[in-house]
């Protein structure tokens, strides 16, 4: 194999890949994937537009493992009876997973990804600083553990594209109901000026992180 580097890319003294983004975004170090579970991709309970979101997903997925990112897939269970129960088949993940020490499975159990899990913990011992949050729902889960990495002064990429969540229905009374999309842009805006919106996930570049997660 060659010594040689392809242009985008630089290697870090300790030996970390880095691919420059032609748009201009900085590269993460991790990226999590938000309760991206059979029941929420599959069949009549999917989000709007579930095949083209989970195909920027697979993306991100693919780039971060080639990149030596850490990977985090957060699993939610759900309550007796609900879509997401542990055990069932909408609990499952439904995106591949090749465990290791750079790709993990962490279960919660409510919106928040830290909240009583080890992800935190996780991520000060591989030293990350910046992270990549996609997967559903935009409103509930992607955005309470965007907004927890935020408080904890996480660098935090939001891909436009990469998140989702159901259309809401009227409030009582005459009003109208909120398309997905507006509401998934509605959960962007709710977290500030600190969160990096970006587009589109395909302009997304990961790095490497040095040593085992």
């Amino acid at each position: 194999m060659s010594d040689s580097v392809r242009p985008g890319v630089s290697v870090s003294e300790s030996g970390v890949r880095s691919v420059k983004s032609e748009s201009g975004v900085q590269p993460a170090e991790v990226l999590i994937v938000v309760d991206v579970q059979s029941a929420f991709f599959e069949g009549e309970e999917a989000v709007p537009h579930a095949a083209a979101v989970q195909e920027r997903l697979e993306d991100l997925v693919d780039r971060a493992r080639a990149a030596g990112a850490l990977i985090v897939h957060l699993q939610n269970d759900g309550a007796p009876g609900t879509s997401d129960e542990p055990g069932t088949k909408g609990w499952e993940l439904h995106l591949p997973v090749i465990p290791g020490p750079r790709e993990v499975v962490i279960r919660k159990t409510e919106d928040d990804g830290f909240h009583e899990t080890p992800l935190g913990d996780l991520l000060t011992g591989a030293g990350v600083r910046s992270l990549v949050v996609c997967g559903v729902m935009s409103e509930m889960c992607v955005l309470a553990t965007a907004r927890s990495a935020l408080e904890r002064e996480y660098r935090v990429v939001l891909p436009h594209d990469a998140h989702g969540t159901y259309d809401v229905p009227p409030a009582p009374g005459e009003t109208e109901g909120v398309p997905a999309a507006m509401a998934s842009r509605v959960a962007e805006w709710a977290l500030g000026d600190e969160v990096e919106i970006v587009a589109y996930a395909k302009d997304v570049p990961f790095e490497g992180v040095s040593g085992s997660a």
